[in-house]
């Protein structure tokens, strides 16, 4: 029941009531970002959703466009702005995600969406992340986030798909905002965002 009628409800209602309460900051971050960004300050990107139907997401966007003398874009490091860092290190270039919720694309809770090019590279195992509407914040994300292994994350994902219930939500909200506050997990160890997902050995 929660699974299928109760979980969409409440992310309709959550998703209203979370822009309303946060649509003075949104304002003030789509002002900040369209001086900082030169007038881009939202980021749409191709991602899968549930049953691998592909949605546009919609986040703020905490690089920029620069680009080297190869006419390629800079290292993520180096199109990372001041104010970038301090809105992904709170993760509030998430708050536009909630227009998604609402539509129907994604969920509050949920196996985050992650890149187009990533399905070909899922073994069977992997591929059941998909089972269910991707999230703002997830299972994996309250259990390393970028901190942890692409497998590992993944191994979470199912698992979350496995075992959804009300309680579970509940948890990963709380734990989420615990995180937020402590600003943990946020970068890999070996990038400043995180590393591409280049494929499992192992066919689960």
């Amino acid at each position: 029941m929660y699974k299928f009628f109760i979980k969409r409800t409440l992310d309709i209602i959550m998703s209203v009531f979370g822009l309303l309460i946060l649509s003075p900051i949104f304002l003030l971050i789509l002002l900040s970002l369209f001086i900082y960004n030169s007038g881009s300050p939202l980021f749409f990107q191709s991602r899968p959703g549930k049953n691998e139907k592909i949605f546009k997401v919609i986040k703020f966007k905490t690089m920029t466009d620069k680009k080297g003398q190869d006419g390629l874009l800079l290292p993520d490091a180096e199109r990372l702005t001041k104010i970038g860092t301090f809105i992904r290190k709170t993760s509030l270039d998430e708050i536009p995600q909630l227009f998604n919720v609402l539509i129907g694309d994604m969920s509050i809770i949920g196996p985050r969406p992650l890149l187009p090019e990533y399905l070909e590279l899922y073994n069977d195992f992997q591929k059941r992340r998909h089972s269910v509407r991707p999230g703002i914040t997830g299972w994996a994300q309250v259990n390393g986030r970028n901190a942890i292994s692409w497998e590992k994350k993944f191994e979470y994902d199912v698992w979350y798909t496995e075992n959804l219930s009300f309680i579970l939500d509940i948890k990963i909200v709380f734990k989420t905002i615990l995180k937020v506050i402590k600003s943990e997990d946020i970068n890999s160890q070996t990038a400043v965002t995180t590393t591409k997902f280049l494929g499992t050995k192992t066919k689960k």
